[in-house]
């Protein structure tokens, strides 16, 4: 499946992939008004650094499925503790949940619009790895 997507659907198929390999308080915010790094952040947690990486690759091989799109950089900590994929206008954080708590990035990104839940989860459902389930 190949087509165009708005940034924002696009930042919300990129939860809902992480959301599919069970991130926790994934967070989708709106930085296209403060900042010019990025339209979208998005921010996940794992519990695990097996899981952050494994939520790293699953993320750039569905994304490279879906879309034929490859990320423009990935950044990753040696222990797996913070992953960064860059996709231009949008930029996902993976991190483990300790540095999830002591660096806060949503807490320095406060001034930029978040995205409820239940507004990326229905922008991006018919993305679900499990939608035949639902």
């Amino acid at each position: 499946m190949t087509e165009d997507i708005s940034t924002k659907k696009f930042a919300s198929v990129t939860a809902r992939i992480l959301d599919d390999k069970l991130a926790k308080n994934i967070v989708i915010l709106d930085i296209s008004q403060v900042s010019s790094l990025a339209d979208f952040f998005v921010i996940a947690s794992g519990d695990s650094p097996t899981q952050v990486k494994a939520m790293t690759e699953t993320l750039q091989d569905r994304i490279k499925t879906l879309f034929k799109r490859l990320p423009k950089g990935v950044e990753r900590d040696m222990k797996n503790r913070w992953n960064l994929v860059d996709f231009g206008d949008v930029i996902v954080h993976i991190l483990h949940r300790e540095e999830r708590e002591t660096y806060m990035i949503e807490k320095f990104w406060n001034h930029a619009f978040s995205i409820p839940e239940e507004q990326w989860k229905e922008d991006s459902e018919e993305y679900s790895e499990y939608k035949e389930l639902n």
